[in-house]
C-alpha cells in the first residue's frame, strides 16, 4: 500500500490486488479489503489532528463488501473525516476498483470504477506524548 495525503483529514491509499491477497483462486480477502480500509481512515484521522500534537486511536469501525476484487485490480481507498471534535473523529472511507472492465471489455457507466466497500470508523484523538512521541 501507498498513500498521499491529499489535505488535513483526506487521504487516498493505493493497492493493487496479487496472487497473495486471494482467499479463493479468483477473489482477494476480506481481510485484505479491511486493512485497506482501516489504514485510510485511520491516516485520514491522524493528518486531522497531528497538528495539534496528537494521535488516534481506534474506537470501532464497520466495512461493507459490495463488490468483489480480482487479482490485478488497482484498488483505491479514499478516506475522509465527517466530524472532528475535541476527543472524536468520525471519519468515511469509500474504495473502488479504477481500473475496473466488465466481461466484453467495454467501460462501464460510471467511467470504469467498481465500488468495492465502503467502511466508517470511530477514533479517539489524544496527546502524542501519550502514545511514547
Amino acid at each position: 500500500m501507498h498513500f498521499n495525503i491529499i489535505a488535513d483529514g483526506e487521504v487516498e491509499y493505493f493497492l493493487k490486488i496479487t496472487p497473495d491477497h486471494l482467499a479463493t483462486p479468483l477473489s482477494a480477502h476480506g481481510g485484505v479489503i479491511s486493512s485497506l480500509a482501516d489504514a485510510a481512515l485511520g491516516v485520514a484521522g491522524l493528518s486531522a489532528v497531528y497538528k495539534e500534537n496528537k494521535v488516534v486511536s481506534t474506537v470501532e469501525y464497520k466495512i461493507n463488501f459490495l463488490a468483489p476484487a480480482f487479482v490485478n485490480d488497482e484498488l483505491v481507498a479514499h478516506a475522509k473525516v465527517l466530524q472532528k471534535g475535541k476527543r472524536i473523529l468520525i471519519v468515511e472511507c469509500t474504495i473502488f476498483c479504477e481500473n475496473y472492465l466488465p466481461l466484453g471489455g467495454s467501460t462501464p457507466k460510471g467511467g470504469g470504477r467498481k465500488l468495492i466497500a465502503k467502511a466508517i470508523g470511530t477514533f479517539n484523538a489524544y496527546d502524542a506524548t501519550k502514545a511514547g512521541y
